[in-house]
């Protein structure tokens, strides 16, 4: 038994788009960046989407853009580098129907990965994995709960990150026979610097029941980590290997970070290293860690989340803009205020994913210039940025 471990964590996998048919390429990820990762005991990646020949399942109002599975053959890529943890709780993982996830399990057995956060049943999608080195350490995943598919007694899906009684059950059984417990979670809005209020709450829960770390994933930029006390939220560590027209509408889509926790049996520590998607060469390179990858106070994320909240609206009228030229290309605020408010489309999971009714107020604030007292002037220069159109 080890006393000394370490992990390493990357962002969202997906090879649509920009990077189709490139987990054939074994420069895809820089030297520098594989031997950091390569220098962790474990690798835990954020499997976006079944590893299933089976066709995609159309959902309703779902646009096909934003609908992803992977060729099988991408299993060969995880398995350079390393990737022995597979984090599969997302929503995207049901894009090729329960027969994908179950494709997608044997696939990660047949290379001798374990998963976490979905399953054929509630009971596999929320059972923890142990490690017994470095005092114990457990990990279990959660998606948030508007599209990652919940699973039950008898569905295939993944374990709700709403589901409390359940994640302290985990967190309990963890903490009796281990020193650590990580919960990897797929959760947050997309394409925003900072997480919403509800997202935090949520991931501040998760540690006052006794999780010691939180590590996110699904918002596809990089955003902010958060100290407190003995404990850590990594908020996302943004896209890892994935590339398409959608990303690009965006702002820091190249962008991410791969995160390494070293555990002791007495505490952990941690190590970050930027990387970015070179866009000529469709690769992975090691870059300046991201402005935004720094810990973020409480008394500064208050002054800061009106600007945060502002820049997530623009990033909105962007996604919006992209999905539905016709409707939102010369969209008036009227418009706009219309979309924010729409129940079917704000608030339908209240105050938990999307609820721009809470949002919109937040952002409101921004008008008075609280954020200018912010000493992390780097942060205010990154979001400042996400509120010019892309040109």
């Amino acid at each position: 038994m080890k006393e000394g471990l370490s992990i390493a964590f990357t962002g969202d996998i997906g090879f649509d788009g920009y990077m189709n048919g490139k987990w054939n390429d074994e420069k895809l990820i820089s030297g520098e960046v594989m031997d950091f990762i390569a220098s962790s005991d474990h690798v835990c990646v954020n499997v976006e989407g079944a590893l299933s020949a089976k066709e995609k399942v159309s959902r309703k109002n779902t646009v096909a853009a934003l609908t992803h599975s992977m060729d099988p053959e991408v299993t060969g890529f995880l398995k350079r580098i390393k990737a022995d943890i597979w984090n599969i709780c997302n929503n995207h993982i049901m894009d090729a129907g329960p027969d994908g996830l179950f494709d997608t399990l044997n696939e990660a057995k047949a290379a001798g990965a374990s998963t976490i956060g979905a399953g054929m049943d509630i009971n596999e999608a929320s059972r923890p994995l142990i490690i017994s080195d470095a005092g114990g350490i457990g990990i279990f995943a959660v998606g948030y709960q508007r599209a990652c598919r919940k699973a039950d007694e008898n569905t295939a899906g993944c374990l709700s990150w709403s589901d409390l009684d359940r994640i302290k059950e985990n967190i309990d059984k963890i903490k009796k026979a281990c020193r650590h417990c990580v919960i990897v979670a797929h959760a947050g809005e997309e394409f925003t610097a900072l997480p919403s209020p509800y997202t935090r709450e949520r991931y501040l829960k998760y540690l006052e029941m006794g999780a010691d770390i939180v590590v996110a994933h699904h918002p596809h930029v990089p955003m902010n980590y958060e100290t407190v006390g003995d404990k850590a939220i990594f908020y996302s560590l943004g896209n890892f290997v994935f590339d398409t027209d959608y990303q690009r509408s965006q702002y820091y889509t190249e962008y991410g970070m791969v995160l390494k926790i070293n555990f002791t049996k007495d505490s952990f520590s941690f190590e970050t290293l930027g990387i970015k998607i070179d866009r000529g060469e469709e690769k992975v390179v090691m870059d300046r860690l991201p402005d935004i990858c720094t810990d973020v106070s409480e008394d500064e994320y208050n002054l800061l989340l009106p600007l945060s909240a502002k820049a997530f609206l623009e990033a909105t009228k962007r996604q919006q803009t992209y999905l539905y030229p016709d409707r939102y290309k010369n969209a008036t605020d009227e418009d706009w205020h219309e979309n924010f408010y729409e129940p079917l489309r704000s608030g339908r999971v209240p105050g938990e994913t999307l609820d721009l009714q809470i949002i919109c107020p937040i952002a409101e604030k921004e008008k008075e210039k609280a954020w200018e007292k912010s000493k992390l002037e780097g942060v205010k220069e990154y979001i400042l940025k996400m509120l010019k159109p892309i040109s």
